[in-house]
């Protein structure tokens, strides 16, 4: 689509932002193919989540083989590299009928209009995931670019052990958080309760839309960013004093010498998502069964919430010449039992659908948290409050700038209000670059 039509579709679209207007497109999965086929459809899916395959077998095998739709799994790098691969190919009229998008990566796909709307079709699946996951799938009025796939609800790990012996409790909210820290610092001057990191952009993101940061709207046909927002310069500010202060440690994150703090006990707590599980396995070997999980700590403890990090959907794509059919794979491969199940054994992945993240393929803890049995019971819990995210077409830019300003200010313990800024502009600066309009 080009800019003047994007242009032209958004002011004569209802402005409604991811959690309020935003990005339109104009492509659509109205092409009739579940009643006109009267053959096989083949159908390939870009993804790169390991074993995923293995479940498109199943498919082909059941309901795929009833309706003689069989696809077909190639593997693909993920992030950056697959959406500049997908914009390419669809600019060739060459993308494949599905694709395994990350959240933030869907307005991007759509600006390039490589997305379907395939609301017709996928629009009944929305019951069987949490609004806020919904949400980032949804973009325009009521277009709908994909069906979640798996999620990844922020939350509060910590060595049980550690803040036993040092007399700490777990922090409800971010004030007693700070405190933690502090009182850490007192009686073990050698350990961090955490690192600020700023080698991930998606933690602080993630952080943000906790706090109830909308980074990318719209208003009318123009495109305006919140990045410097009050609810985002809260969380730096926050942060920022603690690396200031020297109450917390301001290394990157899944370097040898972080994986060394998590196993040695020196740094005693992670924020991160219900994928921690795995990356401590291989981070923190000797410390497995000593690890915990809480919910985020909060701003507002009356209204509970958290952010995502980390996540991807699956997508159809405008060159698919089957969309209907494209579509029937992804909301199957995303809500049946038989699927979510597979994708959890198969692929390690933390299911969006609800119904799906805990019992059944979860009943157990992970290995490594053996001693809290009811781990994904409380992770299914803290999930439901995941707050929506609001994404834009430059992510990219945003995460790139983040990383070089961020970690400039951390490693200067310069605070990360400046830092802030300059991601804010540099995002506009882009944006204008491209040619999108900007508001004020």
């Amino acid at each position: 689509m080009s800019y003047a039509s994007y242009r032209r579709f958004l002011a004569m679209s209802a402005a409604v932002a991811l959690g309020g207007p935003v990005l339109a497109g104009c492509g659509s999965s109205d092409d009739g193919d579940a009643g006109a086929r009267s053959g096989p459809v083949e159908l390939t899916y870009w993804a790169w989540a390991p074993g995923i395959d293995k479940v498109a077998d199943l498919w082909n095998k059941g309901p795929g083989k009833k309706e003689q739709i069989t696809v077909t799994v190639k593997k693909q790098a993920a992030g950056d590299d697959l959406v500049t691969k997908i914009v390419t190919a669809a600019k060739a009229k060459e993308a494949p009928d599905l694709v395994q998008a990350e959240y933030q990566a869907l307005p991007t796909l759509v600006s390039n209009d490589v997305l379907a709307d395939i609301s017709d079709e996928a629009d009944g699946a929305r019951g069987a995931f949490a609004p806020g996951v919904w949400q980032q799938v949804t973009l325009g009025s009521d277009a709908v670019y994909a069906v979640p796939q798996d999620s990844g609800p922020m939350m509060f790990y910590y060595r049980e052990d550690l803040f036993e012996e040092y007399g700490l409790k777990v922090p409800a909210t971010w004030d007693e958080f700070a405190e933690t820290a502090r009182a850490l610092k007192k009686k073990a001057p050698d350990k961090d309760l955490t690192t600020f990191s700023a080698n991930d952009s998606g933690l602080f993101a993630g952080l943000a839309q906790q706090a109830g940061a909308r980074w990318w709207t719209t208003e009318g046909d123009k495109w305006k960013v919140g990045i410097d927002d009050a609810a985002t310069r809260k969380v730096a500010d926050f942060w920022g004093g603690l690396v200031a202060e020297d109450v917390i440690d301001n290394q990157p994150m899944y370097t040898p010498a972080w994986n060394k703090a998590l196993n040695t006990g020196r740094q005693i707590a992670w924020v991160s998502a219900v994928w921690a599980p795995g990356t401590l396995t291989t981070a923190a070997p000797d410390t497995k069964g000593k690890w915990a999980v809480a919910p985020l700590p909060q701003w507002s403890a009356s209204k509970p919430a958290t952010g995502s990090w980390g996540g991807s959907t699956t997508a159809v794509t405008n060159d698919s010449e089957h969309k209907a059919a494209a579509a029937a794979f992804a909301t199957w491969l995303n809500t049946d039992p038989k699927a979510l199940a597979a994708l959890v054994e198969e692929s390690g992945i933390y299911p969006a659908a609800t119904a799906a993240q805990s019992g059944g393929a979860l009943a157990e803890a992970p290995d490594y948290f053996s001693n809290q049995p009811g781990f994904y019971t409380e992770a299914a819990a803290i999930a439901k409050t995941a707050a929506p995210a609001a994404w834009g077409p430059n992510v990219n830019v945003a995460y790139t700038t983040f990383k070089d300003a961020f970690g400039r200010a951390a490693r200067n313990k310069a605070g990360f209000g400046a830092a802030l800024t300059a991601v804010q502009d540099k995002t506009v600066a882009d944006l204008k670059k491209s040619g999108f309009g900007v508001a004020r």
